[in-house]
């Protein structure tokens, strides 16, 4: 009797042990499923945070601030951030960094770091000929890529949410300007690498914005679609976008709300920045007028003098948005010599007309490329802190033709909530109501490639061919396949930007190169040897555009096929009985894939919203001869193949179909893939 008492004791003590590990585990995973947005600004960056029982919220500071800076300042032993860093721009400004974000992605020729070097001369711009980019030079032991800095200032958005959250933090969605090519997207990336973070996403700021504005409005939302255009003019840029909502039919839920990005414009320079750095220039010449008798030196020459002067122009700016007229004063601004200065307003104005007139060119860029008027947009909202500036507003307001502009969204911290709400979407551990979300490609793909024509018996020449991949305003994520059907030996092709027209000439400049990358194909020619008793069914490129607008290659295959009759064995009732299990879970093939080895289109859907002629996720084959049709990838394929851009197994489907009505003899379609490297 004791002893049985004793095991089932010992029983007990292993089911509590056992609920013990349990407990710990759920505990472990609640701990880890906060995550994190970073709207990150050319001048300042809100952090925001989803965790249970923590909806959307956006995280304060160590100063208590809802908006943190984007400065550091690098010591040899020491780093300063946000609020304590901007302080350390008077005592060091050579040390202390800001607006880096317009270095990334850029090589040391383009004429954005020339206008970094003339705006910021305290700081000290070297040559890395590895990367033909640019490095901070700090000190002579102390140099730092604008990559490396950004990490930095990621890393410490992470603590503030890990602090604010009171957990640890790795997930994130990131904001970046729309008008990032591939190159400032994937400089984004590796500096989060740098800080240890998994984005989730890179969403376009402006997207962000949108969906924030969908969100707390989901009940006005109906089949009727509102066009809403949104004018954000932050401090480094300016970027009008035309957003379409209505709610549409999806598989999963039925009907739900959804934004689709119709139409981008922008303007890389126009900002509040630029206003900021005009009236910097104002009041050094007002300083040195005062100093004229004095002998003294241009206080343009004089580090710590300009970096207050700067200081003072931001507050300057703020203040006159709000009065005509304001006294500008600074104690000890060189050489112990008080400043002080009336600015009024008009002449604010006058100092920036020429920027004023740009104004209304993102929007004209914006209806252009969404192909609508003004009279089909039915309300223009303002984003931005910019957009605070009276002449601003009065501007735009006359360039859109509207009784008022919309001041019904939180012009500073709209794009943090909208990308929360897409982090917490893409988390998978919360529960979110679905909001459809439609981004669109600002900059076109395309690939070119050259290959031996006969024109006639005996005479051949070079037929130079371009197609496109991912059209401008089309939307994304998406994947494509193109596929080369003349070519039987290695082989390269080139991956470039489509037409840029819509770039003016110095956007141009900016933008870099247009060559993404150049393709080598090794391999081709001996796959052609090994399968000489096979069909070629061409040299297939897989392509995808993922969820940050980043685009990589898959993979490069060449697929044989070749028809054999085969007499299929009877198969058992395990088998029957395994194969209808795998087909009740979604893990069943079709006869088709089971033979075939090539990996069909269906692997390659995503879950595309409707109502586009192009619908992301679509599987688009090309031709070198012509495009082939878009197909709805919703739809099972057809059974009757169009020539060579039937999918792989269509083929096999119609020919196997026939022989068996005509002999009753089963016929396969085998099929062979040869990966190589490029």
């Amino acid at each position: 009797m004791a002893a049985t008492v004793r095991r089932q004791r010992q029983k007990r003590r292993v089911c509590w042990a056992l609920v013990a590990v349990l407990l710990a585990d759920l505990l472990a995973l609640s701990d880890t499923l906060a995550v994190m947005s970073v709207d990150l600004g050319s001048e300042s960056m809100k952090v925001a945070i989803v965790k249970p029982g923590v909806p959307m919220e956006i995280v304060l500071n160590k100063e208590s601030r809802r908006k943190t800076p984007v400065i550091v300042t690098l010591k040899e032993n020491e780093r300063f951030f946000g609020d304590s860093a901007a302080s350390m721009a008077i005592k060091n400004p050579k040390a202390t960094l800001r607006y880096f974000q317009h270095l990334l992605g850029k090589q040391a020729d383009n004429p954005h770091v020339a206008l970094y070097q003339a705006r910021f001369p305290e700081h000290e711009l070297t040559f890395d000929p590895q990367r033909q980019t640019v490095h901070f030079q700090i000190s002579p032991q102390l140099q730092f890529s604008p990559e490396e800095v950004l990490g930095m200032v990621l890393n410490y958005s992470r603590s503030l949410a890990e602090d604010f959250a009171e957990q640890p933090i790795k997930d994130a969605v990131i904001t970046v300007p729309v008008f990032f090519n591939q190159a400032e997207r994937r400089a984004v990336l590796q500096a989060a690498r740098m800080a240890g973070l998994k984005v989730l996403q890179l969403i376009n700021d402006n997207t962000a914005t949108a969906l924030s504005y969908g969100v707390f409005r989901r009940k006005d939302i109906n089949t009727t679609a509102q066009n809403i255009m949104f004018y954000d003019m932050g401090s480094g840029s300016t970027v009008c976008t035309i957003v379409t909502y209505q709610t549409v039919k999806t598989k999963e839920a039925g009907m739900q709300p959804q934004l689709q990005i119709r139409g981008v414009g922008f303007d890389r320079t126009l900002g509040g920045l630029e206003m900021e750095l005009r009236l910097r220039e104002h009041l050094a010449g007002l300083f040195n007028e005062q100093r004229k008798g004095q002998r003294g030196k241009d206080v343009r020459e004089n580090p710590r003098a300009m970096a207050k002067l700067l200081r003072e122009a931001n507050r300057l700016k703020t203040v006159l948005s709000a009065n005509a007229d304001h006294m500008a004063q600074i104690e000890g601004l060189m050489d112990d010599v008080d400043f002080k200065a009336k600015v009024t307003r008009v002449e604010f104005e006058e100092l920036c007309a020429d920027l004023f007139e740009r104004v209304p060119g993102p929007v004209q860029q914006a209806l252009q490329s969404a192909e609508m008027s003004l009279d089909e947009i039915e309300q223009v909202i303002l984003v931005g802190g910019a957009t605070r500036v009276p002449k601003v507003q009065e501007v735009l307001l006359k360039a859109v033709g509207k009784d008022e502009l919309g001041k019904n969204i939180n012009a500073d911290e709209a794009a943090a909530m909208g990308a929360v709400y897409q982090a917490a979407v893409l988390s998978k551990a919360f529960k979110v109501k679905p909001f459809v979300v439609r981004d669109a490609v600002v900059y076109p793909i395309l690939v070119e490639f050259t290959r031996e024509v006969e024109e006639e018996p005996g005479v051949h020449s070079l037929k130079h061919n371009k197609r496109i991949l991912f059209s401008r305003m089309g939307p994304y994520p998406q994947r494509k396949v193109i596929t080369f059907n003349r070519y039987s030996h290695d082989f390269n092709f080139h991956i470039n930007y489509g037409d840029l027209g819509f770039l003016g000439p110095e956007d141009l400049r900016v933008f870099g190169s247009q060559n993404l990358t150049t393709v080598k194909l090794k391999g081709v020619g001996d796959s052609f040897k090994k399968y000489t008793d096979y069909e070629s069914k061409g040299i297939k490129a897989h392509f995808n555009l993922d969820e940050s607008g980043v685009l990589s290659l898959d993979r490069v295959e060449s697929v044989f096929e070749t028809l054999v009759e085969d007499s299929p064995e009877e198969e058992s009732t395990l088998t029957k009985l395994g194969n209808t299990i795998s087909s009740l879970f979604g893990g069943g093939t079709t006869p088709d894939a089971k033979e075939n080895g090539t990996d069909t289109v269906q692997e390659e859907e995503e879950s595309p919203a409707e109502g586009s002629k192009d619908e992301p996720g679509e599987q688009v084959e090309f031709k070198e001869e012509a495009e082939a049709p878009v197909k709805d990838a919703s739809q099972p394929p057809p059974a009757e193949p169009k020539g060579d851009a039937a999918p792989e197994g269509e083929k096999a489907t119609e020919k196997e179909n026939g022989d068996k009505s005509e002999a009753q003899k089963p016929v396969v379609c085998r099929s062979s893939v040869t990966r190589f490297g490029f």
